[in-house]
C-alpha cells in the first residue's frame, strides 16, 4: 500500500513540474468546492430577458454532463440534496462563490477519504 500511494504521489509531482501559481489555486479551489467547503451561489439566467430563473446557495458541488447541469448541495444538519437541471438555448448558469478562501498557489492539496478507499458495505 506504502508503495502504490509513494507511485501515485511521484506521479502527481512530476506532473505538476511548470504550473503556474493560478493553475495550482484554482485546482485546490476546486478541491474545496466538491468536498462542501466553500458557500457558493449558482443563478440560473434567462438570456433574453435577464431575469433569474432559480437561484441555489450553500456549500455545494457543480459538474457539468452533456446536457445536464448537476448540483449537490450539503445542508448544515449533514443531509445531502442533489438537483439536476437540463440544458435550454436561452437559459445559462452562473456560478458565484460568495466568501473567500485561502488556498495554496504552490502546493497542491490532496485529500484522501478512508470511507471512499474501504467502502461502507451495506449486507442484506
Amino acid at each position: 500500500m506504502k508503495r502504490f500511494l509513494g507511485a501515485v504521489l511521484g506521479l502527481t509531482m512530476l506532473c505538476l513540474i511548470g504550473c503556474d501559481d493560478v493553475m495550482v489555486a484554482s485546482s485546490n479551489l476546486s478541491r474545496e468546492a466538491d468536498n462542501f467547503r466553500i458557500y457558493r451561489r449558482i443563478l440560473f439566467i434567462n438570456g433574453i430577458t435577464g431575469e433569474h430563473l432559480l437561484s441555489i446557495e450553500g456549500f455545494s458541488s457543480v459538474e457539468f454532463f452533456q446536457n445536464k447541469f448537476v448540483v449537490t448541495i450539503k445542508k448544515k444538519d449533514g443531509t445531502y440534496l442533489k438537483h439536476y437541471l437540463g440544458k435550454a438555448d436561452n437559459v445559462f448558469p452562473m456560478v458565484e462563490q460568495i466568501e473567500s478562501k485561502y488556498v495554496s498557489d504552490s502546493h497542491y492539496k490532496i485529500t484522501y477519504k478512508p470511507s471512499a478507499i474501504i467502502p461502507n458495505m451495506e449486507l442484506r
